[in-house]
């Protein structure tokens, strides 16, 4: 195209095609080598690769998103990368290099801006917007028939050989950022920020460096030059003539050759301003010969100047006639550097001096363009470290210890679901990290203790059955203990667990005490329910199995089987390992007669105050008392009992316990019928 002339550049062909298939910094490393091969045929060439390196980095993100196979998303990407490309490029253009790109494309926007009449400036911008529609129309055309000859799996194949782990799913991608969101400084935006603060910084010093040794060098040449013109200047003036020369001026023989040959000196001095010479009095100078330059009309013999503040530290040595080091000065000339030789007559007095300027903006504006070319060329490596840095992190750090941090963390919440952990352990192995480094060292280390761990809960688990079988046989025998000695109350422990478990699952479904209704919670009341009523253990048999009605005595003799129960089971907690289970047992052997409005026994408890597990024993053991025959009375009907558990909702019995039991009705049936078919 280069040489063709056309207003095509073709240059992100390579760069677009590279960045869908392998990712940005492929696409990235690409675009950088493309300029740096351009500059063999075309030197500014060079200025452009942060262009194309963003085009990479774009084009990357750009199909992470959308698909480049629909034609929607091909013209928005068109349109995206064009508009960019046209406006950086005119402003590379159109401020650093000061020229047009193509011939073509500035003879369109002359034409352009004289046609609708704007200016040139955004005529060459619309300009450069419309060619590079078509360019990169042309390189996205080149880049489809790329992807159509590539095969899907050759390039899944490629995009996925990056990857130090099993490569991820965009889903697992997004749940990875997902689940590191609430991460305040994520290890990926440090090595980040310490790679653009690094390369900024070398980037910086390395430029202020060599600017700094490129002035103090460029300003000594210019300093020797100086001198060295104003030395040249002192010869070739003839000291006798001076005072001649500063009254009549051109009238006087040699005045004319004697300018003529500072000219040629002045021309011959690279950098060289402006060349005088001038004789310097306590009041002023005054010229003698004074060089025009297109920009400042030359002085005239005589012409009397002002002394600058700059000169006035050595006017002394001036006056005297002696040798000055060059003075820098600021004035309406600019910002200039002064070298001064003396001029002698034939005796060897100072007459005059030969003055010689070197411009020091003009140092300025090299080194400021220099600067902005250095920038835009060093912009297109550090976008390359940049890229390069965070591809070593994502594959090398980020990914694989996030992926094992997700897993660790899923495995830390799995509780005490086997399966669950089971799938976490999996979920870990499947991550195939394989970084070569200490990450792996690390994956592989926590593969072993997950796996150990899984199996030690799994052994856990089995020594926790076994010993929950053994409890619950424990219960079961201490509750027989009591049950066969009361003749009364035949399949009351199976009744009354039943109706505890219906209870307790209810208040759960509906979201009642949430905060107290734990798993633990409620298989610890479930299971220790038999135990109700252990202390009854210590109750005479003429008492427990009376079959007419207890005397106030006996009453209070019953009555104490709640605080029997409670002591039996504070001993058993403190003397069994592991009797932590038997609380909720204690809480309703001991206040499950205790009623809501705060007339039970034995303590008087009210409301929320009595415990959780003794509320709800107290509705399944009335209920089963009032359903089950007695020596001293007959088995009550259903409709019967439950008009009387109605009754005691808010009085005797907690109103949430009553309205779950009344809801679980046709179970409660069910366990009536199985053990009434017993009795």
């Amino acid at each position: 195209m280069h040489r063709i002339g056309l207003p095509f550049f073709l240059d992100t062909v390579g760069t677009m095609g590279v960045s869908y298939v392998c990712g940005f910094f492929p696409g990235v490393l690409t675009a950088i080598l493309t300029n740096a091969i351009c500059t063999l045929f075309d030197s500014n060439s060079i200025y452009f690769g942060f262009i194309n390196a963003l085009i990479a980095i774009f084009t990357s993100w750009f199909v992470s998103r959308y698909s480049l196979k629909k034609l929607k998303y091909q013209l928005g990407f068109i349109l995206t990368t064009a508009i960019f490309t046209g406006i950086f490029s005119t402003l590379i253009h159109w401020f650093v290099l000061f020229d047009s790109q193509n011939p073509v494309i500035a003879e369109t926007a002359g034409t352009m801006a004289s046609t609708i009449g704007i200016s040139p400036f955004p005529a060459y911008i619309l300009t450069n917007i419309l060619f590079n529609i078509l360019d990169k129309g042309v390189a996205t055309l080149f880049v489809l028939m790329i992807i159509y000859l590539l095969s899907e799996q050759t390039i899944d194949h490629i995009g996925k050989s990056t990857w130090m782990q099993r490569p991820l799913s965009k889903d697992e991608v997004k749940s990875l950022r997902e689940w590191s969101r609430n991460i305040r400084f994520s290890m990926r935006a440090r090595i980040t920020l310490t790679l653009v603060v690094v390369s900024f910084v070398l980037v910086f010093i390395s430029g202020w460096v060599s600017m700094k040794l490129y002035f103090d060098n460029e300003k000594a040449q210019r300093t020797i030059n100086a001198q060295n013109a104003a030395r040249f200047a002192a010869d070739v003036v003839d000291g006798d003539m001076v005072g001649e020369y500063l009254k009549y001026g051109e009238s006087v023989p040699g005045y004319n050759e004697t300018r003529q040959l500072l000219y040629n000196i002045r021309e011959n001095a690279p950098g060289l301003e402006f060349l005088y010479v001038l004789q310097i009095r306590e009041d002023a100078c005054y010229f003698i010969f004074d060089l025009e330059t297109d920009e400042v009309p030359a002085n005239p013999p005589g012409e009397r100047a002002e002394l600058e503040e700059a000169f006035m530290p050595f006017l002394d040595k001036l006056l005297a006639g002696e040798e000055v080091e060059p003075i820098e000065s600021k004035d309406i000339y600019g910002w200039l550097l002064t070298a001064y030789y003396p001029i002698r007559d034939s005796s060897g007095k100072c007459v005059c001096y030969a003055g010689a300027d070197v411009s020091m903006v003009y140092m300025t504006d090299y080194v400021k363009d220099f600067i902005i070319r250095m920038s835009l060329i060093l912009v297109a490596f550090i976008i390359l470290v940049l890229a390069y840095g965070l591809r070593l992190t994502d594959s090398y750090i980020t990914y694989p210890i996030s992926s094992i941090a997700q897993c660790v963390d899923g495995f830390s919440y799995t509780g005490e679901n086997q399966e669950t952990m089971d799938n976490k352990v999996r979920d870990i192995r499947r991550l195939e990290i394989n970084t070569g480094d200490e990450v792996e060292k690390l994956y592989k280390s926590l593969c072993s203790m997950t796996l150990n761990q899984a199996e030690q809960m799994r052994s856990v688990r089995r020594l926790s059955e076994s010993t929950a079988k053994m409890q619950e046989g424990l219960i079961i025998t201490m509750a027989d203990m009591v049950e066969n000695r009361d003749s009364d109350t035949g399949a009351h422990i199976q009744k009354t667990a039943a109706y505890v478990k219906i209870i307790v699952e209810g208040l759960k479904k509906k979201g009642y005490y949430m905060e107290k209704l734990t798993p633990k919670f409620m298989s610890d009341v479930v299971r220790s329910a038999p135990l109700h009523d252990v202390g009854k253990i210590n109750i005479p048999d003429e008492i427990l199995n009376k079959p007419g009605k207890l005397t106030d005595e006996e009453y209070a003799i019953m009555k104490t089987h709640t605080t029997a129960g409670k002591k039996i089971l504070e001993k058993a907690i403190s003397t069994v390992e592991g009797g932590s289970y038997l609380k909720e047992a204690r809480n309703m052997a001991a206040y499950h007669h205790e009623r809501w409005d705060g007339k039970g026994y034995p303590e008087g408890l009210h409301g929320e105050v009595i415990p959780l597990a003794a509320r709800i024993m107290s509705v399944a053991d009335v209920f089963d008392a009032l359903t089950s025959p007695r020596v001293y009375k007959p088995a009550f009907s259903l409709d019967k009992a439950l008009s009387i558990i109605e009754e005691g909702r808010g009085t005797q019995f907690d109103p949430k316990c009553v309205e779950v039991f009344m809801d679980a009705l046709p179970e409660v049936q069910v366990i009536l019928r199985k053990y009434n078919r017993e009795i």
